[in-house]
């Protein structure tokens, strides 16, 4: 449950359709309960089978960064914006990974930060640029990105991160916030 409710009510199991239903079964499994944005998008039944599949499909195609680097430009888009879920739920995927969580304390500080790699603080500094409005993306910081990690990892970079965007923005729109995935309050979450 989350510390306060979305502006839209969360869809119990009771009231939603099969498929949807078939979905918070695997949510479960997979997270140890319900996301509330996917509870709350079961409003729209075709939107959330949609977002679905393109979530599961995002996944599987970000291969080419590493995971570290990859996660870290998403929980900075989250932490800029102020998504309060994401920052919670991103945190989860990142202890579940084996990644280093208790340096997202020193997130602000990155660019000084000896808690953060080259490759990280380049993915930071370029996270940052593109949440800023207006954008503040230059071609020169594309091209040192595309020298580290090839123009197919600047694709799912920038890809990555405008997808945390829109994600945290909608979050933050809809009024979800956390829900206790990293404090274990509202799930009990297991490591791989």
């Amino acid at each position: 449950m989350s510390v306060t409710q979305p502006r839209l009510p969360l869809v119990p199991a009771g009231r939603a359709g099969l498929l949807t239903r078939l979905g918070y079964r695997y949510a479960r499994r997979r997270y140890g309960a319900v996301p509330d944005p996917f509870a709350v998008a079961a409003h729209h039944p075709r939107l959330l089978t949609a977002n679905a599949v393109h979530e599961w499909m995002v996944e599987k195609a970000s291969r080419v960064l590493p995971v570290n680097v990859r996660q870290i430009a998403v929980y900075r888009v989250a932490v800029r914006l102020g998504c309060s879920w994401c920052v919670d739920f991103g945190t989860m995927l990142q202890k579940n990974q084996g990644l280093d969580i208790e340096r997202l304390k020193h997130i602000d500080e990155y660019a000084t930060s000896p808690h953060f790699s080259a490759q990280e603080r380049l993915a930071l500094a370029y996270a940052d640029a593109m949440t800023t409005t207006p954008v503040t993306v230059t071609s020169e910081q594309v091209a040192e990105l595309e020298r580290e990690f090839g123009p197919d990892g600047v694709v799912e970079l920038t890809y990555q991160i405008a997808l945390e965007n829109g994600r945290s923005r909608l979050n933050s729109a809809l009024g979800i916030t956390e829900q206790g995935f990293t404090s274990g309050e509202a799930c009990r979450v297991p490591s791989p």
